[in-house]
């Protein structure tokens, strides 16, 4: 009996995958546990390896980019020549689940695409738009196609923030607006050209416009010596080395961060109608660039346990994955906190996105010789040249007020000028 290849649940809460790949074709041979595809999701890429060995008999989903449900029949494998049960062309059932770990729900539907007549006026009243409208599910598709609505003026309150059934239906409902829809931008400009939008540009393009609809952004600035920080880096650098691993200033920033959200846990915190939720791990997401693939910001679970050394071993390792498309998808999953190092490529501050369901993002600009007063021992002025940094805070104002926003920046700020 040949055995099926489904998509299988590769975290919590990661109900969809996209196909990136194929690493196997049709007829080819195939070992257990060999990586048969690439999929992505949550903009990590992953293998899903072949569950048996044996020959590649059939694939089911070759279509690179299409979203697929966890049990989704992907292929199957079996003896060369061995024949396909019927019915291959469906999602598998939660029976499969020893395959795959598949929910114990309804048996999962696959991913559609919109039908003509509801992409019709999509495309006429979204002109110019970059909206992702994630997972449509059949039934939802085919309401929407059949009273012409415009999905993307659909607000979904399914998990994730899916359209469901009861969203259409309550779209239905409403009385028809007799104003003029928005049409976008136009522009009389020919020639140009058109980037094939990325899975992973949309997602960041949805998440960016979702925060600044869910929160109220404040960014507050200060400025730090960072002369302490650079002389403790030159005197461990090599000791470091010895260990295996490289010291850079990222693990100074969130050890800095850690300590800071000891002092004030409001910033460790998310909002909910019921109250704010005080988080008690401390979970730091860091920024990564992947250049012109955009960027991915893994999570540093439990950063209140670490060491200088264990902070920058796990940075090392986050970073050095994130760039070759080798994290797990849990691993970009829970952030409570989030810091950007804009400053890596010149910027010297600047109001970074919250990244939600978190309250509050750390700046950090680049590291710039700057002429500054100081103090010595006696209580003098002097004019000097210090390393400076702009670090920039980005707060939800419905969580943190000015003042206890500036009370952490500058608990940072202390923590900084400890080394």
């Amino acid at each position: 009996m040949p055995t099926k290849v489904l998509v299988p649940l590769l975290g919590e809460g990661v109900e969809e995958v996209s196909v990136v790949t194929w690493l196997k074709a049709e007829g080819d041979a195939v070992e257990e546990f060999e990586g048969l595809l690439e999929v992505e999701t949550d903009k990590v890429v992953t293998e899903i390896p072949c569950p048996a060995d044996g020959v590649l008999l059939k694939i089911l989903e070759a279509e690179e980019g299409k979203v697929l449900s966890v049990g989704t029949l992907l292929a199957w494998i079996g003896a060369a020549g061995e024949t396909i049960p019927d019915g291959d062309d469906v999602p598998a059932t939660p029976v499969d689940k020893e395959l795959a770990p598949v929910k114990t729900e309804a048996s999962p539907v696959p991913s559609v695409a919109l039908s003509k007549p509801a992409l019709s006026k999509v495309e006429a009243t979204a002109s110019g738009r970059d909206a992702s409208l994630g997972f449509i599910s059949p039934v939802v598709a085919k309401i929407a196609a059949e009273n012409q609505i415009d999905l993307y003026q659909v607000t979904g309150t399914g998990r994730g923030g899916r359209i469901t059934k009861a969203d259409v239906l309550a779209t239905l409902s409403k009385p028809k607006s007799t104003s003029v829809p928005s049409v976008g931008l136009t522009s009389t400009l020919t020639g140009g050209t058109i980037l094939p939008m990325t899975s992973v540009r949309r997602s960041i393009a949805k998440h960016m416009v979702e925060s600044r609809r869910t929160s109220p952004h404040v960014t507050t600035v200060m400025e730090v010596d960072f002369s302490g920080v650079m002389a403790h880096r030159k005197a461990n650098k090599e000791a470091f080395a010895r260990d295996g691993v490289k010291l850079t200033f990222t693990p100074y920033f969130i050890a800095a961060t850690v300590a800071a959200l000891k002092a004030y846990p409001i910033a460790n915190a998310s909002w909910s109608d019921e109250g704010i939720i005080l988080h008690k791990a401390i979970n730091i997401g860091m920024a990564t660039s992947l250049g012109e693939a955009g960027l991915i910001v893994p999570v540093i679970k439990n950063a209140e346990r670490l060491s200088l050394l264990g902070l920058a071993q796990t940075v090392n390792d986050l970073a050095e994955r994130a760039r070759t498309k080798k994290l797990k998808p849990d691993e970009v999953r829970d952030g409570t906190f989030s810091i950007t190092n804009h400053g890596v490529s010149g910027s010297l501050f600047a109001m970074p996105i919250i990244n939600q369901p978190q309250c509050v993002i750390l700046g950090v600009g680049a590291i710039q010789k700057r002429v500054v007063v100081v103090t010595d021992a006696n209580g003098a002025d002097m004019i000097a040249i210090r390393p400076m940094v702009y670090l920039t805070l980005t707060f939800d104002h419905r969580i943190l007020d000015g003042a206890i926003a500036d009370y952490f920046l500058a608990e940072v700020m202390r923590g900084l000028g400890e080394f």
